[in-house]
């Protein structure tokens, strides 16, 4: 060993995975380590189903669950389990404890999750399902993977979970759906049902349960598509929306990467922060809206097409901008007649980050050609026409919008 290395302290805070067999799962290590453990933590089912092994003091998770931490933390150097359902860092607690633990201080001994415990059971390989957790999620969550044919797995909040995602899957056109409800899966409860969304009319759902989703979507049901540009049909307005071609356009522009924040600032309808979203589940968006009643709007849009982690913030820029985090991109649909508000969105970007600003009237137009000549980037302009129909006969003439001129430009 070289002069100055240390051994690491072994790991005192030990994480390990339960399902509903209990002991009976448990191998042998996992075994000791509940046994030696001077405290442990779990939810009461949790602690319920490993109490034949418990010896040390047992702490159930209080709510919120993270105020468990500061007790955890004050047994540092000390055996400490916390038991959590199957895998716990797969939408488990293990996420929560890795923030406040170093992960050399830790040791992890899985159980199966409920998704490879699912897809055991209906022969469905995981890698060609999708996964979604709706424990402490909304509903509408699930919106943006109901593609027709696809195949997901979900996490129910409590018991009444799967007939609600039946309501929700009706309402949008996708009634066929055929909804498989796991139960208490590896225990001895366990049970399994199946039923459409249309005729679903399973009782008495145990709260522990997981749903399997085989989506089939009629002529005309609600399907969000994969590719951004989505019709302007799907965004209620007041006439404040980010058309159809240009939106596709600025969405390209914004050019999102995972795990980056976008502020949408003069949020109007939310269709380009909705989009943004619905590139990547990893992406999030700040939405920054002066009229209360266009916000209200902004939230229903983004409930209803699945983006439902849009934050919306109501207050009129650049003034509220202030305590946001700072963004990797901007785009200005509006607004531009203040003055202040493009340098205050250019000055808050991240290094590296993009502006993406759109401008309809001359006035704004000439902000945007002063700010191409400062920073750089690039300068077009969109011009869009649709068919329509002249006079009252059968003939067609092309009828131009107003064009776009559009500044995108990325800070050194």
């Amino acid at each position: 060993m070289k002069d100055g290395a240390s051994c690491p302290a072994p790991p005192w805070l030990s994480i390990v995975g339960i399902g509903e067999d209990g002991i009976d799962g448990l191998a042998p290590v996992a075994r000791r380590l509940v046994e030696a453990a001077e405290l442990v933590v779990g939810g009461a089912r949790h602690l319920a189903l490993a109490d034949p092994l418990v010896r040390g003091r047992r702490l159930a998770w209080p709510s919120p669950i993270a105020d468990a931490l500061p007790e955890i933390l004050a047994q540092r150097g000390r055996p400490v389990v916390v038991l959590a359902s199957g895998d716990p860092f797969h939408y488990g607690v293990g996420g929560l404890l890795s923030r406040a633990v170093p992960a050399d201080e830790t040791l992890c001994i899985p159980a199966p999750s409920a998704f490879s415990l699912a897809a055991a059971r209906l022969g469905w390989p995981l890698q060609d399902t999708t996964l979604v957790s709706l424990h402490g999620r909304a509903l509408d969550g699930i919106v943006r993977h109901l593609h027709p044919g696809a195949r997901i797995l979900a996490l129910s909040w409590d018991g009444g979970t799967p007939a609600a995602l039946a309501r929700l899957l009706v309402e949008r056109g996708l009634g066929a759906t055929a909804l498989t409800v796991l139960e208490a899966m590896g225990g001895p409860n366990e049970r399994r049902r199946r039923a459409t969304a249309e005729g679903f009319d399973l009782n008495d759902v145990a709260p522990l349960n997981t749903i399997a989703l085989e989506v089939a979507a009629a002529a005309g049901g609600l399907v969000v598509p994969l590719a951004p540009g989505l019709d302007d049909g799907l965004f209620e307005n007041d006439g404040q929306l980010t058309k159809r071609e240009v939106r596709a356009v600025t969405i390209a522009a914004l050019a999102p990467c995972p795990g980056e924040l976008l502020w949408d600032v003069g949020l109007g309808a939310g269709s380009v922060a909705i989009e943004w979203l619905l590139r990547h589940r990893s992406l999030a968006a700040i939405g920054i809206e002066a009229e209360p009643a266009r916000a209200a709007r902004a939230a229903h849009n983004a409930a209803r097409l699945g983006a439902t982690d849009l934050r919306i913030v109501e207050g009129k820029a650049p003034d509220a901008f202030a305590g946001l985090p700072p963004p990797d991109a901007v785009f200005l649909g509006g607004g531009l007649s203040n003055p202040g508000l493009l340098d205050a969105a250019w000055s808050a970007l991240k290094p590296g980050g993009r502006l993406v600003a759109n401008a309809v009237s001359l006035q704004s137009e000439a902000r945007l050609i002063e700010a191409f000549q400062r920073h750089g980037g690039d300068l077009v302009r969109l011009d869009v026409s649709k068919a329509g129909k002249a006079g009252a006969g059968r003939v067609f003439v092309w009828r131009a919008a107003a064009p776009i001129v559009q500044w995108r430009a990325r800070k050194p």
